[in-house]
C-alpha cells in the first residue's frame, strides 16, 4: 500500500506538471501563456494570460505538494479547486475528451481528493515531519482543505460566467461577490 500511494502521487504530480507547463512554457504541445490566455478569454477567464498564469502556478504548486507528500491536504485542495474550474469550463462540451470534455480535469481532481482523504502514505514528507495527523484529525483536515479548494473555485467561475453574460448571473452580483 505504501508503494501504491507513492506511485499514485508521483504519477498524478507528473501529469499535473505537464498540464501546468503546457500553459506556462508551451511544453508538451501546449500554447504557453499567450495562447492559453487567448483560450481562457474565450471561456470568459479575463484577463486570459494572467488567469493562465494563476492556473499554471496552482497546478505546479499542487503537483509539488502531492509528489513530495508535503502538506498533502492543502496541495490536494489546490488541485481540486483548479480542476473544478477546468472541468466546469469544459463541461459544456460533454464529459469525454474526444469532444474536449471535462473528463481529464475531473479525473485529476478526483484523484487529488482521494489522496487528500487517504493521505500521502508513510513515504512522504508529511510522515517524516510528523504532519500526517495535523489537528488530531487527518480526515477532518482533509475535508476542510478540500472544501476550501471547492469554495475557491467559485470566484473564477463566477467571473468567467459574468464575462460570458450567462443569463441569471448579473455582472454586478459577480463584482460584489468577487471583490468582497
Amino acid at each position: 500500500m505504501s508503494l501504491g500511494l507513492l506511485i499514485l502521487r508521483v504519477l498524478l504530480a507528473a501529469l499535473l506538471f505537464g498540464h501546468a507547463t503546457q500553459k506556462l512554457r508551451g511544453w508538451f504541445g501546449g500554447a504557453g501563456l499567450v495562447g492559453t490566455g487567448v483560450a481562457f478569454e474565450r471561456l470568459g477567464f479575463v484577463p486570459g494570460a494572467r488567469m493562465a498564469l494563476v492556473a499554471g502556478l496552482a497546478e505546479l504548486t499542487g503537483a509539488a505538494s502531492i509528489a513530495t507528500g508535503l502538506l498533502t491536504p492543502a496541495g490536494c485542495a489546490v488541485v481540486v479547486g483548479t480542476m473544478t474550474v477546468a472541468a466546469a469550463a469544459n463541461s459544456t462540451n460533454g464529459f469525454w475528451a474526444q469532444r474536449c470534455g471535462c473528463d481529464v480535469p475531473f479525473w485529476y481532481g478526483a484523484v487529488a481528493a482521494v489522496l487528500g482523504f487517504t493521505g500521502p502514505g508513510p513515504w512522504s514528507l508529511d510522515t517524516t515531519l510528523g504532519l500526517d495527523n495535523l489537528s488530531g484529525s487527518a480526515q477532518g483536515l482533509a475535508a476542510l482543505a478540500l472544501g476550501l479548494g471547492l469554495l475557491a473555485s467559485v470566484v473564477p467561475l463566477l467571473r468567467a460566467w459574468s464575462a460570458l453574460s450567462i443569463p441569471g448571473i448579473s455582472a454586478q452580483k459577480v463584482r460584489l461577490i468577487t471583490t468582497a
